[in-house]
């Protein structure tokens, strides 16, 4: 059976959890204009990164990347991760475990 969640019932939190199976686990971040989420990696993890509404700084180490609403980015999470609203914006992301192929 699939499971069916709704993005925009998430609201409790900013990091919500969009699935109760955490595999691959998958998170709606909801952030307010001026709101950054402070360095951080996730080594364990491919990122898919899908802005669905608002614009966003995106540091990926040393380089910052502005993505606009629909844009959608992956990358190593193996790397200093820190997104900075420019406005206030709704994301969801996608941690992929690695694999050794």
């Amino acid at each position: 059976m699939p499971e069916l969640s709704s993005v925009d019932a998430l609201e409790e939190t900013p990091h919500a959890e969009v699935f109760d199976k955490r595999i691959p686990r998958t998170v709606r971040l909801r952030l307010e204009a001026d709101d950054r989420v402070p360095a951080h990696r996730h080594p364990e993890s491919n990122v898919v990164l899908h802005l669905l509404e608002g614009t966003v700084d995106l540091t990926l180490s040393d380089d910052v990347y502005t993505l606009e609403s629909g844009d959608v980015v992956r990358f190593d999470g193996d790397q200093e991760i820190s997104p900075h609203a420019v406005d206030d914006s709704t994301a969801l992301l996608v941690f992929a475990p690695k694999t050794d192929s």
